[in-house]
């Protein structure tokens, strides 16, 4: 750990991380942190000003404005190494990175047991309709009409996990212990017990629920489509805790409005915070706002690994969440 009597390393942060909500004073404490929605400068301006200073950068997906691409990285010359708080790397140009020798961290597997726990909620909530019941309730409407549309069971459902990494897997087997049956597609076959299928077409035909875990990249960029959406089927339930684009969300919408699919859950959309305006009114469909990985013990977690590499780094020793040194 940096002692508090040395001289503060310097660390630039872009896109604003969510876990300087919570951790601001202690990064503060162990770095001279320079934070971009502190300034009033244009990003460049911003970025010019402490170029010459710092070899270190936290960032974020949300509120960068761009990629961390090389027009950005041109702009830090003595830039060494990136330490991103998102789980997903596709606001990084990693081979960029990798051209300048610049080393990336990431948030690895910090957040894979709280996501895997909502995207398991997620499911839950539109097969039993949970809250759809509980707006029945608030609005009044159970001495009203006193009916209310039957759930569906949560076991037995053949489940199609899309990207089997720390997260899917994770998933997989909370779903497993609900008696549901996996299967997946991924880039590659894993050493596990479950079919693959590489074609996410052919996984979707032998599911009646896909779940979404993959990274967002030009490979899986609207990989669910109509197409595979209609191969789900009408008894099809969607739940995506992954990254929005991953999914058309304009045929998405469409399918479900029509009942060509049963349900949704979705954690992430295609142009956050924009979210359409025809899903809240359906009741087949469960809404939330990127929170999947939201919780006091995941970023704690995300504190430590950011503080570890950041020290490992300045200190010439191993990074902890490496992505590139490998």
């Amino acid at each position: 750990m940096a002692e508090a009597t040395s001289e503060l390393k310097e660390v630039i942060v872009l896109g604003r991380p969510t876990v300087f909500q919570f951790y601001d004073q202690q990064l503060s404490q162990k770095f001279k942190i320079y934070k971009q929605w502190e300034s009033s400068l244009p990003l460049e301006q911003f970025i010019s000003r402490h170029a010459q200073a710092v070899e270190a950068m936290i960032c974020s997906p949300k509120r960068i404005g761009s990629q961390i691409s090389s027009s950005i990285l041109n702009l830090l010359p003595l830039l060494r190494v990136i330490v991103t708080t998102s789980t997903g790397l596709d606001h990084i140009d990693l081979v960029e990175c990798r051209r300048r020798g610049i080393s990336v961290a990431s948030a690895a597997t910090a957040f894979s047991e709280d996501v895997a726990d909502f995207a398991v909620g997620l499911l839950i909530d539109v097969l039993r309709k949970i809250t759809a019941a509980d707006r029945f309730v608030r609005n009044g409407l159970w001495p009203l009409t006193g009916d209310f549309p039957l759930g569906s069971k949560v076991g037995s459902r053949k489940v199609g996990i899309v990207g089997l990494g720390s997260i899917g897997l994770k998933v997989a087997q909370r779903l497993e212990a609900f008696g549901c049956i996996i299967s997946y597609q991924s880039r590659k076959k894993k050493p596990v017990s479950y079919p693959f299928y590489p074609d996410i077409h052919e996984l979707a035909t032998r599911c009646d629920v896909l779940v979404i875990c993959c990274a967002l990249t030009d490979q899986t960029r609207h990989l669910i489509n109509k197409e595979v959406l209609l191969a789900l089927g009408k008894e099809g339930i969607i739940i995506n805790i992954a990254r929005g684009p991953i999914i058309n969300e304009m045929e998405l919408v469409q399918c479900l409005k029509q009942g060509e699919i049963a349900g949704a859950g979705l954690d992430v959309f295609e142009n956050e915070p924009n979210v359409p305006e025809e899903l809240p009114s359906l009741d087949n469909v469960v809404l939330t706002r990127h929170v999947a990985y939201y919780t006091e013990d995941s970023f704690k977690t995300i504190y430590e690994l950011i503080c570890g590499n950041l020290e490992a780094f300045f200190f010439n020793k191993p990074l902890l969440s490496p992505v590139l040194d490998d």
